[in-house]
């Protein structure tokens, strides 16, 4: 890295990024140079900037962070990624790690982890939140949960995604499980991620040819 990091932020929560941003710029070795509010301005901010390292929430717009990982690494990019989630779900850690990426926070203590997490990449190291840290041994002992397909939903992903294989919306799911329109929709794009599937359409076809196994 460069003496003085340079980052980009991606989160799609304004206040959120915006009070990041303030206790990341509060330390001396850190710029933040661009800051985007969906994955294909992160991508592009990316590319444009060549920043030292990019934080970026799973769940954004346009392009997850998942999906900008990958083109990140596709284009070569010489930039270290962070994800910056509210996931502490498994499946979610192990996917994040299988794509290489150096620092897994967690929002609910992104305002002191993130500093660390970005002096521990100046050093070379990799940094994951308390919350998640013992996925870690996990994955060194052999006995992750899978990163994708069926095995890697969680028993929430699970309801959903057979009420999605019922032609179910989002805002019926959302009435009959008591929770947010919201969280249905952070539950389907995790799904997809998980299935690698792309569209709505998809998860009905997947849901409903696999029935016996959800």
């Amino acid at each position: 890295m460069s003496e003085l990091t340079k980052i980009v932020i991606a989160d799609d929560h304004p206040l959120f990024r915006g009070g990041l941003r303030q206790v990341i710029d509060a330390e001396a070795a850190f710029e933040v140079v661009g800051e985007a509010s969906d994955g294909e301005t992160a991508l592009r901010l990316i590319c444009e900037l060549k920043p030292d390292a990019a934080i970026l929430d799973i769940n954004m717009p346009l392009l997850g962070g998942f999906e900008v990982v990958n083109e990140v690494r596709r284009r070569n990019l010489p930039c270290q990624i962070v994800i910056l989630t509210m996931h502490s779900e498994e499946a979610m850690f192990n996917k994040a790690m299988s794509l290489g990426v150096r620092g897994y926070v967690l929002k609910d203590g992104a305002a002191h982890d993130i500093v660390q997490c970005l002096h521990a990449l100046r050093r070379g190291q990799s940094f994951t939140s308390a919350g998640v840290t013992n996925y870690l041994f996990k994955r060194a002992s052999g006995v992750a949960r899978p990163t994708t397909g069926i095995g890697a939903l969680t028993p929430t992903e699970r309801i959903v995604l057979r009420r999605i294989g019922e032609y179910k919306t989002s805002k019926e799911i959302a009435a009959e499980l008591g929770i947010s329109f919201r969280t249905v929709e952070n539950h389907r794009h995790n799904i997809s991620v998980k299935l690698e599937t792309s569209g709505s359409h998809a998860l009905i076809k997947f849901a409903q040819q696999n029935s016996d196994e959800i």
